[in-house]
């Protein structure tokens, strides 16, 4: 499968007819194309009208996680999920016009990390003075505290080659609002390139996000960012294993969302940070060593989804 699609949504009922027909004149519902939805523990009816809505379509999967737990655990979910070999996220609302999503396709062919990029004169504008000065604000936090310079790390919209979506996933654990500058972090660490993809976008009403709020949370989660230490399970293999022997073995373990990294003297299967028993599981199938690695033990590596 070639391209992804995944949307996390929390009460988005009202909004999903709208995003769809945004999205549908420039989505191809073919077999090279899937869209998968991350229902957050929607109070409202965002489950049923995302099957009426979407349902359709020839490729569409549903997922839902309960209790709520925030836009970042939902997009892991929906790249733990997903099968393309590029993947965009996207709201809901498709306030990102989605024409853009051609140019997120091209931009992963050349870089493994493509976010979406909103500024204008270096500022992101939105449709009320609280949620620009917001905005601003949580720019100067994530570069104060993580050193991510990106200008707009919080565009709804970003794209990701799916083995490295994935590698950033599985290290990542900030649920919230502050994923987006972790993403950017651990993409750092890893020595993962990007290059920023212009968008056009509307502020489209009925957000569920709350300035203040938000912008207290962000900054507990952003002072926790480097003070983490971000190491994973995973399995230590000969770099001659085939991957396909592996994938299988992953999935015997029932693991899922692991990601293949092979060096130039061994391979590591690497999983969720709360995956050991997963880890053990597929050492034993393989003969393998369980071991935990940081993203700098798995620089200048070659991924691949299992």
């Amino acid at each position: 499968m070639r391209l992804s699609l995944v949307i996390p949504a929390f009460n988005e009922a009202k909004r999903l007819a709208a995003g769809f027909e945004r999205l549908a004149p420039f989505w191809i519902d073919d077999d090279e194309h899937e869209v998968v939805m991350v229902d957050d523990g929607s109070s409202d009816d965002t489950l049923r009208v995302a099957h009426e809505i979407y349902g359709g379509l020839r490729h569409f999967s549903l997922v839902r996680q309960e209790p709520n737990q925030g836009k970042g655990a939902a997009v892991r979910l929906g790249l733990a999920q997903a099968r393309g070999r590029h993947v965009i996220v996207a709201d809901a609302d498709m306030a990102i016009d989605p024409r853009h999503f051609t140019a997120f396709d091209d931009t992963l062919g050349r870089v493994p990390l493509a976010p979406g990029a909103r500024t204008s004169a270096g500022v992101v504008r939105y449709a009320t003075l609280s949620r620009t000065w917001g905005g601003w604000v949580h720019h100067r936090l994530v570069d104060h505290y993580t050193g991510v310079t990106v200008r707009d790390t919080q565009c709804g919209c970003k794209g990701y080659r799916l083995a490295e979506g994935r590698l950033l996933a599985l290290f990542g654990f900030i649920d919230r609002f502050s994923f987006d500058a972790e993403m950017f972090y651990l993409a750092h660490r890893l020595g993962l390139s990007h290059e920023a993809v212009p968008v056009t976008w509307e502020d489209v009403p009925g957000s569920t996000v709350r300035p203040l709020p938000t912008l207290r949370a962000t900054l507990r989660d952003l002072r926790d960012i480097p003070r983490s230490t971000y190491r994973n399970p995973a399995v230590q293999l000969p770099v001659s294993l085939e991957v396909a022997e592996v994938r299988s073995a992953v999935r015997a373990a029932r693991v899922n969302g692991a990601v293949h990294a092979r060096g130039a003297t061994d391979a590591l299967v690497v999983l969720g940070r709360n995956d050991a028993l997963g880890a053990i599981n597929v050492a034993q199938n393989l003969s393998g060593t369980v071991m935990t690695v940081a993203p700098e033990d798995l620089v200048a590596r070659t991924y691949e989804a299992l």
